[in-house]
């Protein structure tokens, strides 16, 4: 089993594709975590209009000090929680001013936006610099996330998986899921 469900939210406009709309979010089965991935521009307008108390994931590249502040309001008021997530090619240093506010940070493992790409192993050394820095963060990978490549992620640091291809391509979805956890001392 699982302990969350991540949903990949995109706009078409922060990255070029496009995902279910906010109204499916509705038709969501209950009494299921979700985590809620935005690729999207404005992040606040999105989050508002999903609430719940999920867990939303935006990224540092979409987010200014003053739209920070009104998703911590937004959360605040609807009751989700907030995490930061980081691209490639980004800097740890860039989180710095929001990592006091959030409990995970996602390190993209591939560029953002399509399914089925190659985990890019140069990430572990920021996943490894997180943990370093930020040792009571909970470091989740995104991205070309399968049985090997979770027990390098892992063993860098990483403690959350979002593993979708390699879930709902495998023929036995289960055994998928616990190559993964195997992989990772669990």
């Amino acid at each position: 089993s699982v302990s969350f469900v991540h949903i990949d939210m995109m706009d078409n406009e922060f990255v070029p594709n496009k995902t279910i709309g906010v109204e499916s979010v509705k038709e969501l089965p209950e009494g299921v975590s979700y985590e809620f991935h935005w690729m999207v521009k404005n992040p606040e307008r999105w989050i508002e209009k999903v609430g719940g108390k999920h867990l939303h994931l935006v990224h540092v590249e979409t987010i200014n000090k003053k739209s920070w502040e009104e998703l911590k309001r937004i959360c605040a008021r609807v009751g989700c929680r907030l995490g930061i997530v980081l691209n490639p090619e980004t800097e740890v240093e860039k989180i710095e001013g929001y990592v006091k506010d959030v409990s995970r940070v996602l390190v993209m493992a591939v560029h953002p936006g399509f399914y089925g790409q190659k985990y890019m192993p140069e990430v572990e050394e920021k996943i490894r610099k997180l943990r370093d820095k930020f040792p009571w963060l909970e470091i989740e990978v995104d991205g070309g996330v399968n049985p090997e490549t979770a027990g390098r992620a892992c063993r860098a640091g990483a403690n959350v998986l979002a593993a979708a291809s390699a879930v709902y391509s495998a023929k036995n979805p289960h055994e998928a899921i616990e190559k993964i956890r195997v992989a990772c001392g669990e």
